[in-house]
């Protein structure tokens, strides 16, 4: 789709022309194996020829190099960057605690793009904290004490994000690619109606873990250890950049599941979903007994969950976002 019109000089028809930016696929050889590239180009709206526009080339270059990277699963600057706040380590210490030479990782912030052999020790390093700590602990003798403690520190701490299911880190992956911001509250409450809304159309839990009946709704307590320190804030944090990647264990009816409900119950904010959670038999049985602001934990068994969003799906087919949408302004009514 063409963008909107600008102007420069054309060298075919000799005078100042507006022209469109448009991508058009090229096919370059790169290591004697052919690729074909989407890249930008600047085209004449008079004459129809290519033009050369100031910074077009850079861009390319740049364009080039993400899709190349892309296709061959070679890691990025960006990735190599995250690394680097992850472990809070510099750039020599970190080509030295993965066995690289010293300049390696400095090379590659320049833009030298690294063999499949180095990229994937980097993705090691970006997805498992336990992999790292085993490359600092092989390379100690390289690192100054410094570097080491703090690094290893860093890996030991980012090692309890993985103290839930896969299937939990990629929901929670999933939720937070889909949302600009969310608070841990809010992440509660739309884990719990995932939970719900895919057990009622699937008859199996997404998640093995249990969630219980706490005063603000229901909690996923290991999900809230994670994530407590950010209270009411939007959770930001560079440590979870570990979850890129992680809902590739999500299956298509997962993600549709995942879709509906952030499309629907994400629109609104922690405090209206604890409103509609409140509301719901699960957590009032498990909470029968209890003032409200006894503190409890009992558990809200994920068979509670299925049977309510069972007779839920009854009646308003949450199998649509529509349907969900007809169920939220019921609860809110």
């Amino acid at each position: 789709m063409a963008e909107r019109r600008r102007t420069d000089f054309c060298i075919e028809c000799r005078n100042e022309t507006e022209y469109v930016l448009q991508k058009r696929r090229i096919v370059r050889m790169i290591r004697d194996r052919e690729y074909s590239f989407e890249i930008t180009m600047a085209i004449c709206s008079q004459c129809g020829e290519e033009m050369s526009i100031p910074g077009l080339i850079d861009r390319n270059v740049q364009e080039i190099d993400e899709q190349y990277r892309e296709t061959e699963g070679i890691v990025t600057v960006k990735d190599i960057e995250r690394l680097m706040k992850l472990y809070k380590i510099g750039k020599g210490p970190l080509s030295l605690a993965l066995g690289f030479g010293e300049v390696t990782i400095p090379r590659y912030l320049e833009g030298q793009i690294p063999s499949k052999e180095y990229s994937d020790i980097i993705k090691s390093a970006l997805s498992s904290p336990a992999f790292m700590r085993e490359k600092l602990a092989g390379n100690r003798e390289k690192l100054t004490d410094a570097a080491y403690k703090k690094a290893m520190a860093a890996a030991e701490g980012l090692e309890v994000l993985f103290c839930v299911s896969e299937k939990m880190l990629g929901v929670i992956a999933c939720i937070f690619e889909e949302l600009e911001e969310v608070t841990p509250l809010m992440l509660q409450k739309l884990l719990y109606f995932i939970q719900g809304i895919y057990s009622a159309l699937y008859g199996k839990p997404l998640f093995e873990e249990d969630c219980r009946a706490w005063v603000h709704g229901p909690v996923y307590p290991e999900v809230y250890t994670l994530f407590r320190d950010f209270k009411y804030n939007p959770i930001d944090d560079v440590r979870f950049g570990l979850l890129k990647g992680t809902d590739d264990v999500l299956t298509e009816e997962e993600r549709d599941v995942i879709d509906r409900v952030v499309n629907t119950f994400g629109i609104y904010g922690g405090k209206v979903l604890e409103r509609i959670t409140h509301n719901e038999g699960p957590w009032k049985s498990a909470r029968k007994g209890y003032g409200d602001q006894v503190p409890s934990s009992e558990l809200v068994s994920k068979d509670s969950i299925r049977k309510y969003y069972e007779s839920v799906n009854e009646v308003y087919g949450v199998g649509s976002e529509e349907g969900v949408r007809e169920y939220i302004r019921h609860m809110l009514r």
